[in-house]
């Protein structure tokens, strides 16, 4: 019939009379020749009674036929149609190497485009990609005779535009969706009535490490930030820790339960967008019936076609744009290798590059690959080189971040040694030492580097804190890690010759790696170090340390201060030692010593004002302090 006929006969079918329309699958059918290529709805909005019914068919005519589907998770690839001994009838196109389609493109069975989601559709309206019959689901019209796409926008409506028939599924239990949604029921060659529930997915399970991961992710994301979800186990558990955010923005190529729930939490306003403010943007939802019912004319959702929501330059649009991605593996170079294989929906290679360089083009935007430190196996998700695993994103020079369950490494700026140190930091505490071999053996890091391996299992993270001192001056303080060891001989260069001699009592020049790297390899059975962090995470720069080392015998514990002298008098020292006594108190140490120069008046303020017992006694010059602490 052809999209000229199609537009002229727009609006001319009454309502009452869109039912005498309906035809069997069967006869849909008829029009389909032999080679034709034929475009079939994805996930949520995949038309599961046509398929059905065009698997089983031995109608002469559904021969050599081609199939082409965005994302796969139904009859196109499960059915029987693709099962020899009749697989010579159809053969499927994807566009993404996932969920069920994986095992069938590694063994040859289904066609994979490597390709931008956001490109697809100038290969249809091109021809490159021909499309000669569309198969979509929609929802029955309403009085005017419009009918709405439901969860799978994607591409329908250029490959509707480029076909010669269209051939509509109507299915009653499709939630009607806003935006570019809308379809008359005329621009239809044929009605078929479905007899098959929409695809739904139950919510993946999570476990104490995602939960661990997410934490560590959304304590990264601040208030406005704008978000993309997948379905993925990150995602699951991401979305109850950021419920207490404010004013954060949806700019996602799907949405899921996750979402849902994050909405009616009311963190999400999407006020600080600069494209669909007030709307969360997506182009396909997938997920439960409660998904779906939630969705039916939620006018607070607006789905739009594929290639609008991951254009890059679209998502580059609204500032402070944070791309979650989870990753499978990452190497010590920052190089990721992505999910693949079977229930896998998180992006592929093409999906992360849009939203990566859309984070890139985002004022304040953040990329941030996540995962667990070890598989389910046990074996590392940190390695050393990810060549060899499929589906990779090399780009390493766009990766911002890695999160773990233990924590997070800021790769921007820095070197591949510093990299290789702070990701090992990342890994599974019995995973590191044999990283650490592996990194000297490839002379990425230093080949003198200091290993403590009881400290991998004693990380204190359970010191992390902020605090906001005079000046609105905002200070991140956690404990010391070996890969600080740059930032900490930054901060020491920039004492004067005076604030040295007053903490190391001697007039020291130079910190080389040698004795740093002693510095920063705390054993923290005997020593607990903090130090303090400005900037935004990932630019954050050290302006003070503190730390204390056990006695072997006396109960107590030295204690030893350092603060940037442009941050002096603010009241930093003091927030610090207040995180050293509590800490010690824990560990059961019953007080500090302290060796301070008698001109060092400031450090002797923190001392009196600690509200603990203080013993001063003067020689030389120097006071020697004696805390105990008092019993609570």
């Amino acid at each position: 019939m052809g999209i000229l006929k199609r537009v002229k006969k727009l609006r001319l079918v009454p309502q009452e009379e869109w039912r005498k329309r309906i035809v069997t699958p069967e006869e849909a059918f008829e029009e389909i020749e032999p080679g034709m290529s034929i475009f079939l709805g994805t996930g949520g909005g995949e038309p599961g009674t046509l398929i059905k019914h065009l698997m089983s068919s031995r109608a002469a005519n559904l021969q050599d036929l081609e199939l082409i589907q965005l994302l796969s998770f139904g009859e196109a690839i499960s059915g029987e149609g693709i099962a020899p001994p009749v697989s010579q009838k159809f053969r499927l196109k994807t566009f993404f190497s996932g969920w069920v389609a994986s095992e069938e493109i590694t063994a040859g069975r289904v066609d994979l485009i490597p390709c931008r989601f956001s490109q697809i559709h100038r290969y249809i309206q091109s021809g490159i990609i021909h499309v000669d019959v569309v198969l979509i689901q929609i929802t029955p019209p309403n009085e005017d005779g419009y009918c709405s796409l439901g969860v799978s926008v994607d591409v329908a409506r250029y490959a509707m535009n480029r076909a010669r028939w269209v051939i509509g599924e109507i299915n009653s239990d499709t939630p009607f969706t806003f935006g570019d949604t809308f379809v008359h029921i005329s621009e239809f060659d044929y009605l078929v009535e479905a007899e098959e529930k929409p695809i739904i997915l139950e919510r993946w399970p999570t476990d104490a490490v995602y939960e661990k991961v997410a934490a560590n992710v959304a304590s990264r994301i601040e208030d406005c930030s704008c978000l993309a979800f997948l379905i993925d186990p990150l995602f699951e558990a991401l979305g109850k820790f950021l419920a207490d955010k404010r004013h954060l923005g949806i700019h996602s190529p799907v949405f899921t339960d996750a979402l849902m729930e994050l909405i009616q939490s009311g963190a999400v306003t999407n006020q600080n967008k600069n494209i669909f403010r007030g709307k969360s943007l997506t182009s396909y939802a997938m997920g439960t019936r409660e998904l779906f019912q939630w969705l039916d004319r939620n006018p607070l959702v607006e789905f739009q076609a594929i290639d609008n929501v991951s254009n890059p330059i679209n998502i580059g649009r609204n500032p402070d744009f944070a791309a979650i991605l989870p990753a499978r593996k990452v190497d010590l170079t920052g190089r990721i290798a992505l999910h693949t294989g079977k229930r896998n929906v998180s992006a592929g290679p093409g999906e992360t590059m849009n939203l990566v360089n859309g984070a890139e083009l985002s004022r304040g935007g953040i990329s941030i690959f996540a995962l667990p430190s070890r598989n389910l196996e046990g074996v590392s998700n940190i390695v050393l080189n990810v060549e060899g695993y499929p589906n990779l994103f090399t780009l390493r020079e766009s990766v911002d971040m890695v999160i773990t369950e233990y924590g997070s490494a800021e790769l921007g700026g820095k070197t591949i040694r510093e990299r290789a140190q702070t990701l090992i930091e990342l890994a599974h505490p019995d995973d590191r030492e044999k990283l650490l071999d592996q990194a000297k053996a490839a002379r990425i890091i230093f080949q003198d580097q200091i290993f403590i391996p009881e400290s991998a299992h004693l990380y204190p993270s359970e010191i992390a804190s902020s605090h906001i001192f005079e000046n609105n001056l905002k200070v991140r303080f956690r404990a010391i890690k070996p890969s600080d060891e740059e930032q900490m001989r930054r901060l020491f260069y920039r004492f004067s010759d005076e604030a040295v001699y007053a903490r190391y009592f001697s007039p020291i020049k130079t910190m080389p790696h040698a004795r740093m790297q002693e510095y920063v390899n705390i054993d923290y059975s005997n020593s607990i170090s903090v130090v303090g962090l400005i900037g935004e995470p990932g630019n954050g720069q050290i302006i003070a340390e503190a730390r204390f080392v056990r006695e072997k015998n006396s109960g107590y514990a030295d204690v030893a201060f350092l603060v940037d002298e442009k941050y002096q008098n603010l009241g930093i020292a003091g927030y610090m030692y207040k995180i050293l006594v509590r800490t010690a108190r824990q560990q059961g140490i019953k007080g500090f010593k302290a060796d301070i120069l008698a001109s060092n008046k400031a450090m002797i303020k923190v001392f009196e004002k600690s509200g603990q017992i203080v013993n001063f006694k003067l020689e030389n010059g120097v006071y020697y302090l004696k805390i105990s602490f008092k019993k609570d």
